[in-house]
């Protein structure tokens, strides 16, 4: 591999334009491709085979006209003023019967109409009106919760409005045909389009969570590439150095993501699978070109080569390493595949996409980039300061810590242990979930309008619950005096606050309620109720002789959180046996893979603790621009384990590879410890300080889900590269010393060499300059220095 590396590096660099113009070409492809197919993306992360998706289909197939997704929008009046004057009510009534004109939009009155022989009369508005009446007045005689009823005009209910008796504030609820991860994109701004003439009459219109559009990717992640910016600079010390990882990072990016999106048609693609990739892509194409030219610079500057033969080397050395290290990326991520869930095997491989892209780019174009820069890579104030000494300052701070390190190495293992392992105390109390408006900023309508439910109605109007009820023998049949002792007890339940039957099927086997809890739909209470009402051996499914079904969007969002936490674990699994096999071929030892699974563990439960305080709990969010914790997004533990392990193991080669070279080169016990960790520790930290600025541009992102994963990235990196590979991998190899690279001698034999370091190149090079290589061979000629 190193020695195709390496001739593939000379040829870019010999001839920079066929490369160049090769990948301007494949971008132009993309982009065409782009043009022609446009943009598929969609919210909609359903999880086939939970209760509630089951349900779903089935009402898909049976009842579609109740099996679309629920929205509502909150109408609310200034201070000591009501809603129900006359020119209120007429502008809220015909923006109502406004937005049932939509498509995609169901109007009850029509379906009511249509549904003849195949819902019964107690689909009708009135029907739900009287339900939605009686539980409110039972509600408020009882002080449960503040009373409500329907919107009337001339005696007459405005459909699917209820307003406060106070008058302060109407509650328009109303139903689409699909769910509102499958909208088109324009409906839900054409819904508030709607119902914006309202404000004309001095009346505030609140769209819920439901209807808000989800934020674009913001200008906020060009601060994390300004600072990479800046690190690059420092680290290369030089303005052309610092920029090709840049130019490459985008031009891999723009590629993987682009082609994401050129695709998005053939296959089902979430918004988020983008960002993610982005983020992804982002990170690791500034890296590993980093370590490219970080190596070319030192074996020019440290051992006087040609910018030539030094890039030509450079790919063929950590050219290697980087192949190696963007695999375990990619086989991390493709580990996800295995859990069979549908949009995060489409995350995963659209970012195991943007990881391999980058790592061709790095190989190919970036060589390709350095042949046009030449010797300009290195300027001629570099090369003077490097004249006489190492490029390594061996009283540099680097040398100091690690020295500190090594001497302390005991000390050092149990702080780190100590410090990861109460950080990683929170994970105890993490909860999952999807975020809602109950999480959103105080200054959003989807906030706005949840608090507004929640003061007027009660918080359960947020997450509406749909219930099918079907007879639990295959030849009974849902009877109307079933139907009707279901729905009052129901409406006894503690934890229910109205209960309005929808209808029943044309052979009478399947009834529809709607019912709406007291609980928020994160609450734990909420998703008690929803197990409950799914067992069939409670007390109501037995003396009614039916089996509920529950759906609805909090009902799918409950059982996408189970199912992810059910998976989580498994995934782990994966990621450790992985870890040990790829690290036991890489390096060739039994105690480097244990110790490097064990580190990342560490700094994988540390990463959920500390987000699991600062996004659950809510510590210091003001600093990251929230205002309420809640629940962590489901799958987020999962995607970000994976990516961190990927990124880890990136570390792991390059800093534990050098420690292996010094040994390999003589150096023996702590000394080799020491010696690999001078020649690494720099471009690793570099490395990790870009990757945490990139991931942390993304903290400050509006989405909370960006936000999160953003976050946890960035807080995973930096504790894995700065408390487990800068301190605790050192501090342990140094405690093992030579033992640490043991090997049974089968296990030694049975293996293959995969030269990560390219050290076979290198000795094959040296061979090659020697006299007696001279004569036997050309077929690598020396260059001129």
């Amino acid at each position: 591999m190193s020695t195709f590396l390496y001739r593939m590096g000379k040829a870019a660099y010999s001839k920079p334009w066929y490369f160049i113009v090769s990948w301007i070409a494949i971008l132009g492809i993309v982009l065409a491709i782009l043009g022609v197919n446009g943009i598929h993306v969609t919210s909609d992360m359903k999880i086939e085979g939970t209760e509630s998706q089951k349900v779903l289909d089935q009402l898909s197939a049976e009842l579609p006209e109740a099996s679309g997704g629920q929205a509502s929008i909150v109408f609310t009046a200034p201070n000591g003023e009501r809603l129900d004057t006359a020119e209120r009510l007429s502008s809220i009534s015909e923006a109502v019967n406004k937005v049932y004109t939509l498509e995609y939009v169901i109007n009850p009155i029509e379906l009511a109409a249509q549904a003849g022989a195949s819902m019964t009369d107690a689909a009708a508005q009135g029907g739900q009106a009287e339900q939605a009446d009686a539980a409110a007045s039972q509600q408020a005689a009882s002080g449960e919760l503040p009373p409500y009823g329907p919107m009337m005009i001339d005696g007459v209910p405005v459909p699917g409005v209820m307003i406060a008796s106070d008058g302060s504030v109407a509650l328009f609820q109303f139903q689409f045909t699909v769910q509102q991860m499958s909208l088109p994109e324009e409906v839900p701004d054409m819904v508030i389009d709607a119902v914006s003439p309202v404000e004309q009459a001095g009346v505030t219109v609140l769209p819920s969570d439901s209807l808000s559009t989800k934020p674009a990717i913001g200008s906020t992640e060009a601060i994390g590439i300004a600072v990479a910016a800046v690190v690059l600079f420092m680290t290369l010390g030089s303005v052309v150095a610092a920029g090709l990882p840049l130019l490459t990072a985008l031009m891999g990016v723009g590629i993987s993501v682009g082609g994401a999106f050129a695709f998005s048609n053939v296959f089902h693609m979430t918004d988020l699978t983008p960002v993610l990739a982005l983020m992804v892509g982002l990170a690791v194409g500034i890296d590993y070109s980093l370590f490219i030219v970080n190596r070319q610079r030192r074996m020019i500057l440290e051992q006087g080569l040609s910018a030539r033969e030094a890039a030509s080397r450079a790919v063929g050395t950590a050219g290697s390493a980087v192949f190696f290290a963007g695999l375990t990326v990619i086989i991390a991520l493709c580990g996800m595949l295995v859990i069979g869930i549908g949009f995060l095997s489409a995350m995963a491989l659209v970012a195991a996409v943007a990881v391999l892209a980058n790592v061709l780019v790095a190989l190919t174009l970036l060589p390709a980039l350095l042949g046009l820069v030449g010797e300009r890579i290195c300027s001629a104030k570099a090369r003077a300061k490097v004249s006489t000494q190492a490029n390594t300052n061996p009283n540099g701070f680097a040398h100091r810590w690690v020295t500190a390190v090594v001497k302390g190495r005991w000390a050092i293992v149990v702080a780190v242990i100590v410090i990861l392992g109460a950080a990683a105390i929170p994970v105890a109390k993490m909860e999952m979930g999807i975020p809602s408006g109950a999480t959103a900023n105080l200054d959003t309508t989807a906030r706005q309008s949840y608090d507004a439910i929640s003061n007027g109605f009660g918080e359960g109007f947020n997450g509406p619950l749909l219930l099918v009820a079907e007879p639990q023998g295959s030849s009974g049949a849902i009877t109307m005096e079933t139907l009707g002792g279901l729905v009052q007890e129901l409406q006894q339940h503690d934890n229910v606050s109205v209960v309005t039957p929808m209808g029943v099927n044309k052979t009478g086997d399947m009834a529809i309620i709607s019912l709406i809890p007291k609980t928020g739909p994160t609450d734990k209470e909420t998703k008690d109720l929803v197990q409950e009402l799914r067992d069939i051996d409670s007390s109501m499914a037995q003396s009614h002789d039916v089996k509920i079904g529950v759906t609805g969007f909090t009902a799918i969002n409950i059982d996408m959180s189970s199912k992810l936490a059910e998976v989580f674990p498994l995934y782990v699994g994966i990621i450790v046996i992985l870890s040990i096999i790829i690290l036991l071929l890489v390096f060739r030892s039994i105690i480097v893979p244990v110790k490097a699974t064990v580190g990342f563990l560490l700094s994988v439960l540390a990463t959920f603790g500390i987000t699991t305080a600062v996004f659950q709990w809510g510590w210091v969010h003001d600093l990251f621009g929230f205002d309420t914790g809640g629940p962590l997004l489901s799958f987020m533990p999962i995607m970000v384990t994976g990516i961190l392990y990927g990124l880890a193991m990136d570390y792991q080669v390059f800093l534990v590879s050098s420690m292996r070279e010094s040994y390999v080169h003589g150096h023996h016990g702590k000394e080799s410890v020491i010696h690999g960790y001078d020649q690494a520790a720099r471009v690793v930290v570099a490395a990790a300080v870009i990757m945490v600025s990139v991931f942390a541009g993304f903290i400050f992102a509006h989405d909370i889900m960006i936000k999160q994963i953003g976050f946890a990235l960035a807080i995973g990196i930096l504790i894995d590269a700065f408390f487990v590979r800068m301190a605790l991998v050192p501090a342990v190899m140094a405690i093992f010393g030579d033992k640490a690279w043991w090997l049974p001698k089968w296990l030694d034999k049975s293996l293959p060499n995969l030269d990560v370091e390219g050290d076979k190149l290198l000795a094959q090079l040296k061979e090659q300059e020697s006299p007696a290589g001279k004569k036997k061979t050309k077929a690598i000629p020396r260059q001129a220095h």
